[in-house]
């Protein structure tokens, strides 16, 4: 009988790890760190047993941050995609192996495809229809990267960051172009994530755009990779790079800059957001607010702004996966317990109330 245990990920924002055990595999699905005051898997000390091997969705610290333990795991091979790979300052995670190439993994068939919410993000599909299918963090809504259909599984782990959250991205990005107005304004956000929609919404809204290095660089390689884009995104960061500006610590606030670090306790937003702070710049936030990082107690304090940019499942998209995979059983992933009690309210399924799995 398989079986999925959550070692980090159900019932909290993080950290994303999942133990599958199907057939005669054993495979982690994930190895995050994060993003709450920087908490680790449930792994003990003496590790898991023998793993087949360590399957990456994408390259967030909240999916990759305990690479750091692969020692203690007894040194499995780690599978990532090239985008993720390239992109990566973790050398363990550079050195990955291509998932892109893998179409078995410990005797059971591997499917995958691309998720929409990162550079290389991918869901992926253990077993065949018989199996798991893990969504990873999964956006369709955002436009610049790719997102694949969903294939058919007998069980499920959906991201269900927000719950039951229904607004829509469209309806978001006239708030927040509402709250900009006219400018300055600083945009913290993750360069290999949503940093990269944000600047093109505000750049056609005709905001004169700044972003970090970090945000130009991924810019850049996604435009080498185009394989991995959306329709059209590789045209539209092509003339994002030759539109825009590159923001330093001593930039002057004009127009929006994007800049790394999306609690601003990293990045180029690390070093921004206190002069911000001290200059009345608006500060506006669009992620998950991580426990224990400046941004958090910034809002709190009525000294910044949390607005939400979907880069996760709402409810109108829960429910088309739902209709796509047709899960026996569903794992609701990332959402803590009064989230998940709202989904099941909203959204009748076969939802899990515990991080096990069996099918």
């Amino acid at each position: 009988m398989p079986r999925l245990t959550a070692l980090g990920g159900f019932d909290a924002k993080g950290p994303a790890c999942f133990l599958l055990e199907i057939g005669a595999a054993r495979i982690l699905l994930d190895l995050g760190c994060g993003p709450d005051h920087a908490a680790r898997p449930a792994i003990p000390p003496e590790g898991l047993g023998p793993l087949d091997a360590v399957l990456i969705s994408h390259g967030h610290g909240d999916h990759v941050g305990a690479l750091d333990w692969l020692d203690r795991l007894g040194a499995p091979a780690v599978f990532a995609t090239e985008p993720v790979r390239s992109l990566a300052q973790d050398p363990q995670l550079r050195a990955a192996k291509p998932l892109e190439t893998l179409d078995r993994i410990g005797g059971e068939p591997l499917d995958i495809g691309a998720a929409g919410h990162a550079p290389g993000a991918v869901w992926m599909r253990i077993g065949g229809p018989g199996g798991l299918l893990y969504s990873g963090d999964l956006c369709v809504e955002g436009g610049v990267f790719a997102a694949a259909r969903l294939p058919r599984a007998a069980a499920a782990i959906f991201d269900c960051s927000y719950g039951a959250a229904p607004m829509r991205l469209a309806d978001q990005r006239r708030v927040l172009l509402g709250a900009i107005g006219a400018g300055p304004c600083l945009l913290p956000a993750p360069p290999a994530g949503r940093g990269l929609e944000l600047a093109l919404t505000c750049l056609a809204a005709g905001h004169a755009v700044a972003l970090c290095p970090g945000t130009r660089q991924v810019a850049q390689r996604m435009c080498e990779g185009p394989d991995w884009l959306a329709p059209g995104a590789a045209q539209a960061l092509a003339q994002l790079l030759q539109r825009t500006a590159e923001a330093t610590p001593d930039i002057p606030f004009q127009g929006v800059i994007v800049a790394g670090g999306p609690n601003c306790g990293s990045g180029l937003s690390a070093t921004l957001a206190p002069r911000a702070l001290r200059d009345g710049v608006p500060i506006v936030l669009t992620g998950h607010l991580a426990q224990g990082a400046p941004a958090a107690a910034w809002v709190a304090a009525g000294q910044a702004q949390h607005l939400r940019w979907n880069v996760h499942p709402d409810l109108h998209s829960l429910r088309e996966m739902l209709a796509q995979v047709c899960p026996q059983t569903v794992l609701p992933a990332f959402a803590p317990a009064p989230l998940r009690r709202a989904l099941a309210e909203a959204l009748p399924a076969p939802w899990a109330t515990s991080g096990t799995l069996t099918w």
